[in-house]
């Protein structure tokens, strides 16, 4: 064969290549308008007063009872610098579920910079404070049952955290700590809070992360995590195996992720190009196959919208902390839903 032959069959193979990645990114989008779950904002809730002391809004948690548990880091912003001090004020607040008035509020002079959030299945409700470097577990009226980290201490072995995020329970009560913002890691407890394992570190390889910064684990025990600054979703078994990703060209910085319990997968995609363009809401089947992309200006009203995490209830009512619009915003299934 030619020097010249050889070279046009290669052409030809990268051309193929290329036309069969770009279809992939074209079937991707194109899920976007087929068999598409219909949602719509649903703007009378919550039904809170003026008075009510709305903050940035850092996450969002579903109870038993299906009502909303939220985390806001009351009459404070995170700046350059963390602060140091407690926030006087109650920070954990629980709505109802259809009307969103307040049932009940707790977590005065508990927290620094709270970050995350997440109720388990005993209705327990657990506290992540990026500023203390710790993890809170809180019975359902705010009663303290559990505490791991040491206070403003930052570390990187298997009693210290160093700007943790999100936390994540499996099914046999064992539970998943992201950790985080420099450690870029996965640790694993026991039910009782014992270290068992960890993974991961800072990088864009397999089982690497560049801010970890959102988990949730599937019916069947795996863990998916939204590896922000990588801009992917990540998936590992509950032995912190790695098993796929999710990354293309369509998202931005992913940001928070939720796995419901027939395992689809729910994602918020932040757009930021020289400025801020808003959010879009992904939703993934259990294979981690996008069926649908939604947002930006027509779901929040707002480009300026920030969707800093994500909840979704039995009923499939999709639920997100809007951290730069200081609230939290309720989207129902509508009757066009497929």
């Amino acid at each position: 064969m030619s020097i010249a032959k050889f070279k046009d069959y290669i052409l030809l193979f990268f051309a193929l290549f290329f036309i069969e990645c770009n279809s992939l990114e074209n079937k991707d989008a194109q899920t976007d308008t087929e068999h598409l779950p219909g949602y719509e904002l649903i703007k009378d809730w919550p039904q809170l007063p003026n008075s009510f002391p709305f903050s940035q809004v850092s996450a969002v948690g579903v109870d038993t009872s299906q009502n909303i548990f939220i985390l806001q880091r009351t009459g404070r912003e995170w700046g350059d610098s963390l602060p140091d001090s407690l926030i006087s004020a109650k920070t954990v607040f629980l709505l109802d579920k259809e009307t969103g008035k307040v049932l009940n509020s707790w977590g005065a002079n508990m927290f620094i910079m709270p970050h995350g959030l997440s109720v388990d299945d005993q209705n327990n409700v657990w506290v992540i404070d990026v500023a203390l470097n710790q993890v809170f577990k809180f019975n359902h009226n705010g009663e303290l049952l559990l505490t791991l980290g040491v206070a403003k201490i930052a570390g990187n072995d298997s009693a210290h955290f160093n700007l943790p995020t999100d936390v994540a329970f499996a099914y046999d009560g064992s539970f998943y700590v992201s950790d985080g913002y420099e450690n870029s890691r996965i640790i694993k407890f026991s039910k009782e809070g014992k270290y068992l394992f960890q993974w991961g570190k800072k990088g864009t390889g397999h089982g690497e992360f560049h801010i970890p910064h959102s988990l949730s684990i599937d019916p069947n025990g795996n863990v998916f995590v939204a590896d922000r600054e990588n801009n992917r979703i990540q998936e590992f078994d509950m032995n912190g195996n790695f098993l796929k990703e999710w990354k293309n060209n369509q998202a931005n910085l992913l940001m928070a992720l939720c796995v419901d319990k027939g395992g689809s997968l729910y994602a918020v995609d932040y757009n930021y190009e020289s400025g801020p363009k808003g959010v879009d809401l992904i939703l993934f089947d259990s294979g981690l196959n996008l069926i649908k992309r939604f947002g930006r200006s027509d779901l929040s009203g707002d480009t300026s919208a920030l969707f800093h995490d994500i909840a979704v209830d039995k009923m499939g009512n999709i639920y997100v902390a809007n951290i730069f619009g200081y609230k939290v915003q309720k989207f129902k299934p509508n009757s066009s839903r497929q």
